[in-house]
């Protein structure tokens, strides 16, 4: 019997594959067109906090998304390795300065305020039909999430993916944060919470 750990990690690589394979050019266009299908899906408020990413390897980019969110007047942040376990998220503000995060991504510098997102753009490997997501498998933005909810913050959650990373179904984890909203290149999905 596969256990829930090499099955995630199947799934994650078969979805990555696909992904992978996708034009390059193609996806740049799709996340111009993703940009514009969310901007009036994500409604923010002057000075609302909204976390994205640094896109990696073949990962949507959004950064066309999030730049309209600030053209809206969003605050902008990005997620900072700490340690092996930890990320915070820290503003990212035109000029200032950018360093390496490791996995081929950037983020702002130490110096940047630390913020805590109202509306996250989270990263993800792979994802099902009812939101449930598998990361790279670090775990970090499950932490990150579960530190906010300590501190009585409940940040709307919007996974982003192409819909190449659908799988047909995520194994189920305790400490697995499901993401209600998965936004790819046919618009924004929103799941039902299960009973």
């Amino acid at each position: 019997m596969t256990s829930s750990k090499d099955l995630k990690k199947h799934l994650r690589k078969e979805a990555l594959a696909r992904r992978d394979a996708l034009d390059e050019f193609w996806r740049v266009e799709i996340a111009l067109e993703m940009a514009e299908t969310a901007r009036d899906q994500i409604a923010v408020e002057p000075g609302q906090i909204v976390s994205g990413f640094w896109p990696m390897r073949s990962e949507v980019d959004v950064r066309p998304l999030m730049f309209a969110l600030r053209e809206k007047g969003a605050r902008l942040c990005l997620p900072a390795i700490l340690d092996k376990s930890t990320i915070v998220f820290r503003e990212l503000v035109r000029g200032a300065p950018m360093v390496e995060m490791g996995f081929g991504t950037v983020g702002p510098h130490e110096e940047a305020a630390v913020l805590d997102p109202s509306v996250m753009l989270v990263p993800l490997a792979a994802f099902d039909a009812r939101g449930h997501r598998i990361g790279y498998g670090a775990g970090y933005y499950d932490r990150a999430i579960g530190k906010l909810a300590d501190k009585g913050l409940t940040p709307r959650l919007i996974g982003i993916a192409f819909d190449c990373q659908e799988v047909a179904q995520v194994p189920d984890e305790n400490h697995d944060v499901i993401i209600p909203e998965i936004l790819t290149e046919s618009g924004l999905r929103r799941f039902t919470p299960e009973l």
